[in-house]
């Protein structure tokens, strides 16, 4: 015998299938029954392994269970080998497998900026929240990792411990449509930012992210569909945030503030939803730097189609009380003419 036989997990994962409730199995997969299926559905095919003559392979259904499982709860491969009955080795690759698989199979499907009638939908949405001509807020949220070998100074962040930088844009529904994550967790937003493809995509447009049919003249002055973020991020035509100098600013500033603060709690929201889904972007877990990026993403593609799916959140994964992300400077740039007109024209819609 030159393979270990745990029938002991086969028995589990038949408990599993059979015998576990709707509310069990919502605990334990962070989904329904009817999304787990309807994401195994979508990745089955990629899943499936040949036979062998001495071997029979690990169903799909099996496999997409046990990474789903790693990503809901803070188990240790070690616990879930025992549980799932496959090797320890077995649940590591499975873990790089199966991400590798969701991230290819779905990211670009599910995470994607919104246009045409997307776009329509998220503007009406923000503006049901105070904030017209809104296409998303902007933020950036630390992810634990163990220290690299290599530069663990660079992911040392100002909360005191290492992490990567998750960089996201996040729509009225708190579903995520860009996702920028592997930044050292001791870099400013800012510079993630300007670094990022959407970035890039939004300065060689003109200073623009989103279509020109959406703009909207104020005062003579042409108003962009914009996404909207705190003070670490620069001012620009595609990009607002509040008014600084808070000892001097007028009523009308102050409502602009607190307008644009009161829309951009989603993507906040977001984060905490996220985190308290899956378990294993809480903690720092023993893989790679590279591969902490990829799971991150998944766990965002995770997070869209829960929320698309209406997905019920519980209580007790809320960790907004237990997670506090540390606080960055305030971008000092003043920012081009064009992006003060249109921060000054904004304010006058309140």
């Amino acid at each position: 015998m030159w393979m270990l036989r745990r029938p002991q997990g086969a028995v589990f994962w038949t408990n599993v299938l059979e015998n576990f409730t709707a509310d069990q199995w919502r605990q334990h997969f962070r989904m329904s029954r009817t999304t787990f299926e309807f994401v195994l559905q979508l990745v089955e095919r990629s899943l499936r392994r040949k036979s062998t003559n001495w071997r029979k392979p690990l169903e799909p259904r099996r496999r997409l269970a046990i990474v789903l499982w790693w990503y809901a709860t803070p188990g240790e491969y070690c616990t879930i080998s025992c549980l799932f009955g496959v090797g320890l080795s077995t649940v590591c690759t499975l873990v790089h497998e199966v991400t590798a698989t969701l991230k290819r199979k779905l990211f670009k499907r599910f995470i994607s900026l919104p246009r045409g009638e997307a776009l329509q939908n998220t503007i009406n949405g923000f503006a049901e929240r105070g904030y017209p001509l809104c296409a998303g807020a902007i933020d950036g949220s630390h992810i634990p990792i163990i220290a690299p070998q290599e530069d663990a100074a660079a992911n040392y962040n100002r909360k005191g411990w290492h992490s990567i930088v998750l960089q996201a844009v996040v729509d009225h529904n708190f579903c995520f449509t860009d996702v920028y994550v592997g930044w050292p967790g001791r870099t400013h937003d800012a510079r993630v930012l300007s670094n990022s493809p959407i970035f890039q995509m939004a300065e060689e447009n003109g200073g623009y992210l989103f279509s020109h049919d959406n703009s909207r003249i104020v005062n003579g002055v042409e108003v962009p569909v914009h996404l909207i973020g705190d003070a670490a991020y620069p001012l620009k035509k595609w990009l607002m945030k509040g008014f600084t100098n808070h000892q001097a600013l007028t009523p009308q500033q102050r409502l602009y503030n607190y307008r644009l603060s009161s829309a951009r709690m989603v993507v906040e929201n977001a984060f905490g939803r996220l985190k308290g889904r899956w378990r294993c972007l809480l903690k720092r877990n023993d893989v790679n730097t590279a591969l902490m990026s990829d799971v991150v993403a998944v766990s965002c593609v995770l997070h869209n189609i829960c929320e698309m799916h209406e997905e019920t959140f519980l209580p007790d994964w809320n960790i907004t009380d237990v997670l506090q992300e540390p606080a960055q400077d305030v971008f000092q740039g003043v920012g081009g003419r064009n992006a003060q007109a249109i921060r000054e024209a904004m304010k006058t819609l309140f």
